[in-house]
């Protein structure tokens, strides 16, 4: 992990879409999750720090180092989850947050897929609380795929992670549906 972290170059494109005046909602595809982790750790604390932040995680035990990354690369609030309706209730939960100024960060075709096809939660939690949604495209030049129903990108040393940070996209109840084409195609 180490090597990996002390090879890999990062480049960050277009941090100018990141909102000044309000909360936002991150999103990318689950299956750059170990992209943007190492994206996170190095590079993007610092718009974490512009604005609280705070994030759905699932209460399943495996998930506790989740946890703990989460708390130390400065996300603030962490609102549980759990299978079945316990989805919707973070949900709401986060929007409440989102409308008090925070942002998160979401993957809209997890946690279980199908993979690349967008869910409606996320652009509903948008259109809820009034804040964009900012898409992130994540890939890297050498990484190989994991076996799962993603197919998660693992970066490999020495390989170059390119984060492309999007327009923001203002979801409104007459453009929900171009609201959804216009962020299945910026995720890519």
């Amino acid at each position: 992990m180490l090597l990996l972290r002390l090879t890999l170059t990062i480049r960050v494109t277009g941090t100018e879409n990141f909102p000044d005046d309000s909360g936002y909602i991150l999103c990318q595809w689950h299956e750059s999750g170990p992209l943007s982790a190492e994206t996170w750790v190095q590079r993007l604390p610092a718009y974490l720090r512009q604005r609280p932040h705070t994030w759905i995680v699932h209460s399943d035990w495996y998930t506790k180092p989740l946890w703990v990354f989460l708390s130390m690369i400065g996300v603030r609030r962490l609102v549980l989850s759990t299978r079945g309706t316990g989805a919707l209730g973070a949900a709401e939960e986060v929007v409440e947050y989102l409308k008090d100024g925070y942002s998160t960060f979401l993957t809209p075709d997890g946690p279980k897929g199908p993979p690349r096809v967008l869910k409606k939660g996320v652009l509903h939690m948008a259109l809820q609380s009034g804040v964009p949604i900012v898409p992130t495209r994540i890939s890297a030049n050498r990484c190989f795929r994991t076996d799962s129903w993603d197919r998660k990108m693992q970066p490999l040393p020495f390989s170059t992670i390119q984060v492309a940070v999007g327009a923001p996209i203002y979801v409104t109840t007459s453009n929900f549906d171009e609201s959804h084409e216009a962020l299945t195609e910026a995720l890519g």
